[in-house]
Parts: C-alpha cells; sequence; structure tokens
C-alpha cells in the first residue's frame, strides 16, 4: 500500500486551533480594552486641566490662571444694631434713608464686585459650566499689586491679603473701601468625571458642596468606578483559555509516554 502523495503527513492536533485563536485573540482583546481605557465612553480623565485664558480684573492690574477670578467689594457703613448703630464692613450698600440723622451712609457703592470665567478643557474636550461649579472651590489670594495702575495706587494701599482705601486700616471712616480677590480653583478630576456621550459628566449627581468633600467624591464614585472595572475579565479570560490548553497538551503527552 502506497503512501499518500507528499510523504508522511501528520495530522494537526485537536488542540491547535483553539490555541491559536487564543494567540491571537488575547493581545487584540488587550489592545482594544487599554484604547478603551484611554478615552473612550466611560473612561475618566488622563490629562491636566485646561485654562483656556489668563482672566484679569484690567482695573487693579490683578490676574489668575484658574478658572474663575472674583472681585469682592466691601464699604464701611453704618448699620442697625438692635435699636442703635454700628458701623461694619458690608458687601453691598446699607440704606440709611430711615437712620437718625448723623449715621448717614453714601448714596452708592464707588466700586462695584465683578467675576470672570474662563472655558476650560479636560483631555481636549470642553468641561461645561455648570461641573465646574459643582467641583471648583473659591479660594482667596494675595495678588501681586506690582501692576497696580496710577489711579488706583493713590486711592488704595495693601490692606491684609487685598487692598484698601483707609489712610489708617485701623480706623477706617464712613465710605472706606476694602477689596479682595479669590479664584475658581480645580481639583484633581480623575476620580470625579466620567466621559458620557462624549461629555465631561460627574461620576454621579451630588450636589457642589458635596461633591468640593474629597471624602464624599470618592465614596460617591464607586458605583461608576464598578461600571468600569469589568473590562479585566476579558483581558484574563483568553489567558486562561491558553493555560489551559498547555496544560491538557502537557497532559496527553505524559499519557503517550
Amino acid at each position: 500500500m502506497h503512501a499518500p502523495l507528499g510523504g508522511n503527513v501528520r495530522a494537526r492536533p485537536w488542540w491547535a486551533a483553539p490555541l491559536l485563536c487564543a494567540i491571537i485573540w488575547l493581545p487584540a482583546h488587550f489592545a482594544q480594552a487599554q484604547q478603551a481605557g484611554e478615552g473612550g465612553e466611560g473612561s475618566a480623565p488622563h490629562g491636566d486641566v485646561q485654562v483656556g485664558q489668563v482672566l484679569r480684573d484690567a482695573d487693579f492690574g490683578v490676574s489668575t490662571r484658574h478658572a474663575g477670578l472674583q472681585r469682592h467689594v466691601e464699604m464701611y457703613q453704618w448699620t442697625r444694631a438692635g435699636s442703635g448703630y454700628a458701623l461694619e464692613w458690608r458687601g453691598a450698600r446699607v440704606d440709611s434713608s430711615g437712620f437718625a440723622p448723623g449715621h448717614e451712609n453714601p448714596r452708592e457703592m464707588p466700586l462695584r464686585e465683578r467675576e470672570w470665567r474662563a472655558p476650560v478643557r479636560v483631555d481636549g474636550r470642553p468641561l461645561s459650566g455648570d461641573v465646574v461649579a459643582a467641583l471648583g472651590k473659591w479660594q482667596s489670594f494675595r495678588p501681586n499689586f506690582s501692576a497696580l495702575p496710577g489711579n488706583m495706587s493713590a486711592t488704595f494701599q495693601p490692606e491684609g491679603d487685598g487692598l484698601g482705601s483707609a489712610e489708617n486700616p485701623l480706623a477706617p471712616r464712613i465710605g472706606d473701601l476694602r477689596v479682595t480677590w479669590r479664584a475658581l480653583v480645580l481639583p484633581p478630576l480623575a476620580d470625579r468625571l466620567v466621559l458620557r456621550d462624549g461629555e465631561w459628566t460627574l461620576r454621579t449627581p451630588v450636589a457642589a458642596s458635596a461633591a468640593a468633600e474629597p471624602a464624599a467624591a470618592g465614596t460617591a464614585a464607586q458605583p461608576d468606578e464598578a461600571r468600569e472595572r469589568p473590562r479585566w475579565p476579558f483581558v484574563v479570560t483568553p489567558i486562561f483559555v491558553v493555560l489551559l490548553v498547555i496544560a491538557i497538551v502537557a497532559r496527553r503527552r505524559r499519557s503517550d509516554t
């Protein structure tokens, strides 16, 4: 009986096909999972916050690179105190039209409060104003007044963390002003944001006050984190298949010998 054409052809073992499929599937699936974790739907931010512009209070030459800038103005005024009156710093004009003579306040605030916001992006995608407001925290800071315009330097002088118009800060007079600034500072966002429908959203619908607390935000983020973790079984499964096939082959070889 003649041998088949081409010599002895040994049939492929039954385990060759599944082993080959597992070897091909493993790197492809791992690359897909890695790509999804680097900016796909449901992913967390990887880069830093990018603020679109430097915010500047041109009246005073005060600037910040954070997401927001606030100018807070207070005026020294008469206020009611029980059955009498007291002098206090107030952020809005106190109407003194019904006060006793000698307790008149200026008719208006000579300087108004202002607020500026900058566009914010994370990993190249815009961050909505609602998310910025929920996560950002207003923090006081002392500006560098080297760029204070001449007209303002004639009226104001450094006082505490800001500027004051009182000739003697320890003895202010009615109508004197105090000006301070705050910056809107964003915390690290990796544990607080998730990509949904192409937009950055909060991991859970938390209130702004709760989101500003790292402990509360970390606890609330657990359900979303749990939804993002199931990628690992799809990477481990082909590894298990390969190891199982190798173990079966090794056992069959020992049995044959």
